[in-house]
């Protein structure tokens, strides 16, 4: 017999525990190496558990939903071991009855994820007395949510029943739990992730802790609009990536941030911290909610770099595939609440950086140029800024900056 380990991977420094999410292995199955036993959700990332070894998982040590740390052990492989061999008795002792492994509600086909209910689901199915299996999953690579099962109990899904032929006799007789009367005033109490969790705490921290102040300002997006427009199509077969408008804001956001360093700057005890680089943070909505990967460098990137980077952003935080490294840091950062429609906002600090770059939806409005009232393609740009560091003439004029690159976008040609 060969026993393997299975351990909670490396976490960052910023992150003392995590929370295990649902075993897609139960006990005595075997199991490929490198095939993914359970994932691990930290505050920031998923992490996916892979099996070091092949063989037969022996032993679920954590149950589903556990709280664990770094190198903590989750599991026994036998890299021996036969699945569904039986385990010779000792000659010593008369062998104990086993004990059943914890297994997911709706355990999943090998490599599937297709009908898994999430922990929170899984509660909510045997709560509303809905067979395994029976609700089907619009969640991630099919599997069950919290909605799913809710909307199932509505359409009036049937409750889990003993399969017939199944012998009663000597099974204790327990009560099928009520399904609760939803009425026309439905609620559902939902645990918060561990990202939901950790987004709001910094959230909190930062109103706490932060003298936040925010300034507005309009920019006309014609220029952009115009210069996009010209080169959409030349650049996208160059560089295989859409030109978009957030490489605008990431080029018009560096361009400033030079000019007005302590834009750029953190505060780090009784000391000012000013950055020799340019670290932008770009929001990200993702199926857990909020994160802010980084790009390192923005200064060096070209525009197709950022657009590369932000695609690429999008498609691994839509996955659950970001890393802690795409997470950690930051000088600055943009949220682009504008996707969704939003006209105005005030951001809130990505501590411990010192500002934010709102941006906003587009939409045409009556300006007045030269005396007479004409329609612009305007965005209105918000920057919250840490007010005791920055002082209002810093962030107004950073701000201005932004916008006169926005709207003569050849300065950030000239770097003028």
């Amino acid at each position: 017999m060969a026993i393997v380990e299975v351990k909670v991977p490396q976490l960052s420094e910023s992150v003392a525990e995590a929370t295990l999410l649902q075993w897609k292995k139960k006990a005595g199955e075997a199991v490929q190496i490198d095939e993914i036993l359970i994932e691990v959700e930290t505050d920031k990332v998923v992490l996916e558990v892979p099996a070091p070894a092949a063989g037969v998982l022996t032993e679920i040590v954590e149950p589903d939903g556990a709280t664990v740390v770094a190198d903590q052990l989750l599991a026994r492989i036998d890299t021996a071991a036969v699945a569904g061999a039986a385990a010779p008795a000792s000659a010593a002792a008369p062998a104990a009855a086993p004990t059943p492994a914890p297994a997911p509600v709706a355990a999943p086909a090998a490599g599937s994820k297709a009908g898994v209910a999430m922990p929170a689901a899984a509660k909510l199915m045997a709560d509303q007395g809905l067979a395994p299996g029976s609700v089907p999953g619009t969640g991630r690579d099919g599997r069950v949510t919290k909605g799913d099962v809710l909307a199932a109990a509505q359409a009036g899904a049937r409750p889990a029943q003993i399969p017939t032929g199944v012998p009663t006799t000597g099974l204790p007789q327990v009560a099928a739990p009520a399904a609760p009367r939803l009425g026309d005033r439905p609620e559902q109490r939902v645990p918060m992730t561990r990202l939901r969790a950790r987004v709001a705490e910094r959230l909190l921290q930062s109103q706490a802790t932060n003298a936040i102040l925010t300034t507005f300002n309009e920019v006309n997006m014609q220029p952009v609009m115009d210069m996009r427009k010209r080169f959409q199509e030349k650049f996208e077969k160059e560089h295989g990536v859409r030109l978009g408008f957030m490489s605008f804001f990431v080029k018009a956001a560096v361009h400033a941030l030079k000019k007005f360093p302590a834009v750029n700057a953190s505060i780090d005890g009784n000391d000012i911290v000013y950055h020799g680089y340019f670290d932008i943070g770009i929001a990200v909505s993702s199926p857990r909610g909020l994160v802010v990967p980084i790009l390192r460098d923005a200064d060096q990137m070209s525009f197709a770099d950022v657009e590369k980077k932000i695609a690429d952003f999008g498609a691994r935080a839509r996955d659950g595939k970001l890393t802690l490294e795409d997470l950690t840091g930051g000088t600055f950062s943009i949220s682009n609440g504008g996707v969704f429609g939003s006209m105005l906002s005030t951001p809130i600090i990505n501590p411990p950086q010192s500002a934010i770059l709102g941006v906003h939806a587009t939409k045409e409005r009556a300006v007045v140029e030269n005396g007479q009232v004409v329609v612009r393609p305007m965005n209105y740009l918000a920057l919250s800024y840490d007010h005791r560091l920055i002082d209002g003439r810093e962030a107004v004029l950073s701000l201005v900056a932004m916008k006169d690159a926005l709207e003569d976008p050849a300065r950030l040609l000239f770097d003028i």
